[in-house]
């Protein structure tokens, strides 16, 4: 699914060169599947009708809708992992005011708990604090399942990897960053940090040829090539 930002795209992205014309924003989540048959979802999008990111976003979700598609209920996961709480990536964990995935463990990062407030933490987190599962830096969120420390977007910014497929929450949330990760995003919550962060992670991504599964790339899937260089590299 996807909404229209009224916002242009020079103005989110500033000095990237854009279009001043409005973005077309996507919502990803992320389903894995273990070879033992363990079930962890990355993020869970903008939620349902009262969700805090109602205000904004086109809520519903549809992710009810894609997990019954594949045969899941909530009831069967058994991680969930939030790249960071803002409204379009974690909102999902709440319908009518209780846990959606109540036999799920959460996996969030203990500067980002640390930071939530507002309609996040209230409406949020509060309602999913038996189930937290806080981590500190780099950490298994689940069998075969990592998480790191990738901060600059949010205090506590994570991204979750398995094999060569990274789930960058938003490390990067529109294609020109991949050109240049020096690209700044007007809602970063420290830009310099999150373009620092950006660069790092992506320059060793790169090396790796890994996969990324993006949260809002209309496209979500791609693979970085260890040939390319990134803006502003040398070699």
């Amino acid at each position: 699914m996807g909404a229209a930002i009224r916002r242009p795209l020079a103005e989110l992205f500033p000095g990237s060169g854009l279009p001043d014309e409005p973005w077309v924003l996507h919502f990803h989540c992320f389903l894995l599947r273990a070879a033992s048959g363990h079930l962890t979802l990355v993020d869970t999008g903008v939620g349902d009708t009262d969700s805090p990111a109602s205000s904004w976003a086109p809520v519903p979700g549809a992710l009810a809708g894609e997990l019954a598609a594949v045969g899941v209920t909530p009831a069967e996961i058994g991680t969930v992992i939030l790249t960071h709480l803002h409204s379009d990536h974690a909102s999902g964990v709440v319908a009518g005011g209780r846990p959606v995935f109540e036999n799920a463990r959460h996996v969030l990062q203990r500067a980002e708990l640390e930071a939530a407030g507002g309609l996040m933490l209230d409406q949020v987190v509060s309602r999913i604090r038996d189930l937290l599962h806080v981590v500190e830096g780099d950490a298994e969120a689940a069998p075969g399942v990592h998480v790191n420390f990738a901060p600059g977007h949010t205090p506590g910014h994570q991204i979750a990897r398995v094999g060569d497929v990274v789930m960058t929450g938003d490390l990067v949330l529109h294609p020109v960053q991949l050109d240049n990760p020096a690209v700044r995003y007007l809602y970063d919550d420290d830009q310099v940090a999150a373009a620092l962060t950006r660069a790092e992670t992506l320059g060793a991504l790169r090396a790796e040829s890994a996969i990324l599964a993006t949260a809002h790339f209309s496209e979500p899937f791609l693979r970085l090539s260890a040939g390319d260089r990134l803006a502003g590299q040398e070699g």
